[in-house]
């Protein structure tokens, strides 16, 4: 199962909220729960560069299934994940990319943002999520 359309776009603005209160300029992606873009938005004077991280963070927290930076505490020098952004065409490992769970558990997709502090990106990612409802994953034992 993939995340709605509506859904998307409903996570989309909840992020974009959260980023304008926070006076920031944000991209946020959607990606499905095959990794495919859903729905995108780059707010006016967000980074260009931006584009590919927000895209690159929804992929990695949907290939792994938990959040971007949880990732990034495993992949660091002498971690059991040591140099896992250089796989699928590159990952993003730090805070900001958050899977989109449904209400039975079940990951239909993700979000990815960036724009910012990664304070602030994770703040806008959870944002987005937080307006679907989204659950919690089942324990998985790599997850920290």
């Amino acid at each position: 199962m993939h995340v709605t359309i509506e859904n998307a776009e409903a996570a989309i603005e909840g992020a974009r909220a959260k980023a304008k209160s926070l006076s920031t300029q944000m991209c946020i992606a959607i990606v499905d729960s095959g990794a495919n873009p859903k729905a995108f938005t780059r707010m006016d004077d967000a980074w260009v560069g931006s584009i590919d991280i927000a895209v690159k963070k929804a992929k990695t927290a949907v290939f792994f299934g938990m959040p971007t930076g949880a990732i990034g505490k495993l992949s660091q020098p002498g971690g059991s994940l040591y140099g896992i952004e250089h796989s699928n065409e590159g990952l993003i490992t730090f805070p900001g990319g958050l899977p989109i769970v449904d209400e039975d558990g079940v990951l239909v997709g993700a979000i990815g943002v960036s724009g910012s502090s990664v304070e602030n990106d994770e703040a806008v990612a959870k944002a987005g999520v937080d307006v679907l409802g989204a659950a919690e994953l089942p324990e998985h034992p790599w997850r920290t």
